[in-house]
C-alpha cells in the first residue's frame, strides 16, 4: 500500500524528553547523520500510521531561535529552508515557563504547529494543574498531554499530526502581540518584504521582526534585494521611535513582550501547589552540589565508570580476540598467494580486528556517559567544576565542550561556539584536544591490559584521563595569563531535575556511538592499515633474501639437534622479516625519527603507528597491529597485547610513555581542520601544534624515565 509522507520536526528545549519521545515514536526504524555543512548529528526515523508513513526530524535541543549557537543556527534553517509539514513542539510539563519562549518564536514563524505537553506523569505527581484548554487558546496550536518515559498520549500525539496535516482540526490564530509601537513598525517592514517574491521563502511578519532584533542572519539574507532600501528607512525610524518613547531599543521591547505574554499566560493556566515539598532532586543536590563534596563525588563518579568499563570489558574483548584468532586460522589455509595471505593475515585482520577488539570498552564507555547526561548530573558537575575552571581562567560553561570531548574532539570544538567570550572560545578550542577521545581508548586498553593486572588496568587509564584534564586546565592558565588575557564571564546554566533515564534512551545513544566506531573501522582505518601493510613490506629486499637463504643452507648442514636447528630457523625467520620490515618504506621513516622518540621510550616501529596515528587514534593500534604481526613468528603469541608483552623493547615504562604522548600529541587531522575552521586562521593552529609535540615529549619524557626508575 503506497502511504502518504508527512515530514514532522521535534523542536524543543534541552531535557524536555524529546529525543526520548522520538525514540518511543520511530522505535527502530532510525538513521544518524549529520545536518548539511556542521557536524551536528542529525537523527531520522519513520512510523506508519494507518495510511500515512510519518517522518520525525529529532531537532537540536534549543531555547530560543536567535542564531547564536550552532545548535539553534541548525534548528532554525532547517525549519527555513526544509519547511516541513509539520512542527512538534514539546514543551517540559514541570518547567512549562522556561520552555514557552521557544514556542513564542515558533509562533512568530507562523509554522504548522501543535505542541507535545511532556513528563505529563510528573506534572501530577508534583500538584501542578495546568489547563490545557485556555494554554491551547493563547497560544493558538493544538496541545497534548504526552510521557515519553510512561508511553502516555503516544496515539493521541499521532493522531493529531494528521488531522492537522489534512487540515482536519481547528487552528486559531494565537494571542501573541507586540506593543502598538513595535507591532506598526513590524506591519510596515512585512509590507515591504512582501513585494519581493525571492523573499517567499519566509514569512514577512517573521523577517520583520528578526530585523527588528537585529538578526544578523537574516539582515543577510534581506540585505541582497532592492527592497532593503526603504526596509532599512524603516527599521531606522523604529529605533528612533524606540529610544524616543523607551529609552530602549527594538530588540529589547520585542523580548520583554515575549517574557510578558509567558508570564501572562503562565498566571493565567498554570497553578502550583502551595506547599512546595522537599524532591529527590534536592536531597541529591544537598551532596553532589556541595562545596566539600561536590568535587570528590564527581571524580569518585569518573572512577567508577572507568572501573566498570574495563572490569566488565576485559572478557568481552578476550572472546573478540580469540574470534578475530580463529577468522585468520580459518582464512590461511584458503589464502594460496603468499602477497594476498599477507595482506588479509597481517593487514586486514590484524589491523582492523586490533581496533574491533575494543568495541566492548567503547560501549561501556558511552553507555556510562549517555546515563550520567540522560540523568540530569553531568549538568551538575559544570556547576561543580565552574569554581575550579574560574582559577585556571576559563568559563564554567567551557566544560560542557570539554565533557563532549571525552566522545569526540570534532563535535565538541564546534560546541565552543555557545561561549561568548573570544578569548575563552580560543583557550576551549585549543585544550579540547588534551580531553582523551574515544580514539584514543583502544590505546589506553591495550597497554594498560597489556602490562598491569585488571584491578591496576583501570586505575592506570583512569589516572591518564586525569592528566588530559589537569594539562588542559594548566595550558589554559598559561594562555589566559599570556596572549589571552581577558576575564570569564559568570556562569549561569539549568540544572535539570533528576530522571532515571530509560534503557532504550541509553543503549540508542551508545549504539550510536559503537555504529560510528565500527563504520571508522571498515572504512578509514581499513584504508589505513592496507597502505600500512604496503608500505611495511615494499620495498623488498632481495638480498636480504639471499642472505636468509645462505644462513639456512648453513644452519641445516651444521651439528646439532633437530629442535637446535627448528630453534635457530625461527630465530632466522624472525630476523629476516625484521630486517625487510626495516628497509621497507616504514621502516625507513621510522629509522628517521627514532632518534627524536628513543630518550622516551620509543623504536622506529612506535614511531611509525604515532604518525600514522594523524589520520586516526585508533590507527595507532591497527599499525602496531599489523607491524609487530609482520615481525612475529611465535604462533602462540598471535595477539598484539601478548606481542608486546613479549617483546624486550617494550617495559612498562614504554607502555606509560606512549600512552602519555598519544593522550597528549597532535589530534587527528579531521580535528585540526575543524579547528582552523572554528578559529580562522592557520596561525594558532600551527602553534598550538608545535606547542603540543613539544609537550608530549617533555611529559612522556618524564614518565618514562620516572617509571624506569620506580618500576
Amino acid at each position: 500500500m503506497q502511504r502518504k509522507e508527512i515530514s514532522v520536526a521535534l523542536a524543543g528545549n534541552p531535557n524536555c524528553g524529546k529525543s526520548s519521545l522520538f525514540n518511543v515514536l520511530t522505535g527502530a526504524h532510525q538513521k544518524v547523520g549529520n545536518f548539511s555543512g556542521v557536524t551536528i548529528e542529525k537523527h531520522e526515523g519513520h512510523l506508519d500510521y494507518g495510511a500515512y508513513r510519518i517522518r520525525f526530524v529529532d531537532l537540536p535541543g534549543t531555547y530560543s531561535l536567535t542564531p547564536y549557537s550552532p545548535e539553534e543556527i541548525v534548528t532554525r534553517n532547517y525549519l527555513i529552508d526544509e519547511r516541513p509539514d509539520l512542527v512538534v513542539n514539546v514543551l517540559e510539563g514541570p518547567n512549562l515557563e522556561r520552555n514557552l519562549l521557544l514556542t513564542t518564536q515558533l509562533m512568530e514563524m507562523n509554522v504548522d504547529f501543535l505542541a507535545a505537553l511532556n513528563m505529563i506523569d510528573e506534572v501530577e505527581e508534583k500538584g501542578i494543574s495546568i489547563d490545557v484548554k485556555q494554554l491551547q487558546r493563547l497560544l493558538g496550536c493544538h496541545i497534548v498531554p504526552t510521557s515519553a518515559k510512561k508511553k502516555i498520549g503516544i496515539d493521541s500525539l499521532l493522531d493529531h499530526i494528521v488531522r492537522v496535516y489534512e487540515k482536519n482540526i481547528e487552528i486559531r490564530k494565537n494571542k501573541l502581540s507586540f506593543r502598538p509601537e513595535i507591532e506598526e513598525a513590524v506591519d510596515a517592514i512585512a509590507g515591504l518584504l512582501k513585494r519581493e517574491k525571492e523573499l517567499e521563502a519566509a514569512d514577512p511578519r517573521w523577517l520583520a521582526i528578526k530585523l527588528l532584533e537585529s538578526d544578523r542572519e537574516v539582515y543577510h539574507r534581506v540585505q541582497q534585494y532592492p527592497v532593503w532600501v526603504k526596509v532599512e528607512l524603516a527599521l531606522q525610524e523604529a529605533l528612533r521611535e524606540a529610544a524616543k518613547l523607551y529609552d530602549s531599543d527594538p530588540e529589547m521591547l520585542i523580548t520583554e513582550d515575549r517574557h510578558a505574554f509567558i508570564r501572562g499566560a503562565m498566571k493565567e493556566c498554570v497553578r502550583f501547589p502551595e506547599e512546595r515539598k522537599s524532591t529527590v532532586t534536592d536531597y541529591i543536590d544537598m551532596v553532589v552540589l556541595n562545596r566539600v563534596l561536590g568535587l570528590p563525588v564527581f571524580l569518585f563518579v569518573v572512577w567508577a565508570i572507568f572501573q566498570i568499563t574495563f572490569t566488565l570489558g576485559s572478557p568481552l574483548m578476550d572472546m573478540l580476540e580469540s574470534l578475530f584468532g580463529a577468522l585468520s586460522g580459518a582464512v590461511e589455509p584458503l589464502l594460496v598467494n603468499p602477497a594476498v595471505r599477507s595482506v588479509v593475515i597481517d593487514g586486514i585482520i590484524a589491523g582492523v580486528g586490533g581496533v574491533l577488539v575494543f568495541l566492548p570498552n567503547i560501549l561501556l564507555l558511552f553507555i556510562g556517559l549517555s546515563f550520567l547526561e540522560a540523568s540530569g548530573y553531568m549538568a551538575r558537575a559544570a556547576f561543580v567544576i565552574d569554581k575550579v575552571m574560574h582559577r585556571f581562567g576559563l568559563h564554567g560553561k567551557s566544560f560542557i565542550p570539554m565533557i563532549t570531548g571525552f566522545g569526540c574532539s570534532i563535535p565538541a570544538i564546534m560546541a565552543t561556539r555557545t561561549l561568548k567570550s573570544p578569548t575563552d572560545r580560543l583557550t576551549t578550542i585549543l585544550i579540547i584536544p588534551f580531553m582523551s577521545c574515544g580514539a584514543k581508548l583502544p590505546v589506553y586498553v591495550l597497554l594498560s591490559g597489556a602490562f598491569f593486572p585488571p584491578d591496576v588496568a583501570a586505575n592506570v587509564m583512569f589516572a591518564v584521563y586525569l592528566l588530559g584534564v589537569v594539562v588542559a586546565l594548566l595550558s589554559a592558565k598559561l594562555l589566559k595569563s599570556t596572549v589571552l588575557k581577558c576575564d570569564s564571564e559568570p556562569f549561569v546554566m539549568e540544572l535539570p531535575p533528576y530522571r532515571w533515564p530509560t534503557l532504550h534512551s541509553v543503549l540508542f545513544q551508545a549504539r550510536i556511538k559503537a555504529m560510528m566506531y565500527v563504520k571508522k573501522a571498515g572504512t578509514l582505518i581499513l584504508g589505513a592499515v592496507v597502505i600500512i601493510w604496503a608500505v611495511s613490506n615494499y620495498p623488498h629486499s632481495d638480498d636480504i633474501d639471499r642472505w636468509a637463504e645462505a644462513e639456512s643452507v648453513r644452519i641445516e648442514k651444521s651439528a646439532g639437534s633437530e629442535a637446535d636447528k627448528k630453534t635457530a630457523i625461527e630465530a632466522l625467520e624472525y630476523r629476516t622479516q625484521s630486517l625487510q620490515l626495516q628497509h621497507s618504506f616504514a621502516g625507513r621513516v621510522g629509522k628517521v625519527i627514532e632518534p627524536v622518540i628513543k630518550p622516551i621510550g620509543f623504536d622506529w616501529r612506535i614511531g611509525i603507528a604515532l604518525v600514522t596515528g594523524l589520520a586516526a587514534k585508533e590507527v595507532v593500534v591497527s599499525t602496531m597491529a599489523t607491524i609487530y604481526a609482520l615481525a612475529d613468528t611465535d604462533e602462540s603469541s598471535g595477539e598484539l597485547a601478548a606481542i608486546l608483552k613479549n617483546d624486550p623493547s617494550f617495559s612498562r615504562a614504554t607502555a606509560l610513555s606512549l600512552m602519555v604522548f598519544v593522550l597528549l600529541y597532535i589530534p587527528c587531522v579531521a580535528a585540526i581542520g575543524v579547528m582552523k575552521k572554528e578559529i580562522g586562521q592557520w596561525k594558532p593552529v600551527l602553534l598550538y601544534s608545535v606547542y603540543v609535540l613539544v609537550l608530549a615529549w617533555v611529559l612522556s619524557f618524564i614518565t618514562y624515565r620516572s617509571a624506569l626508575f620506580i618500576l
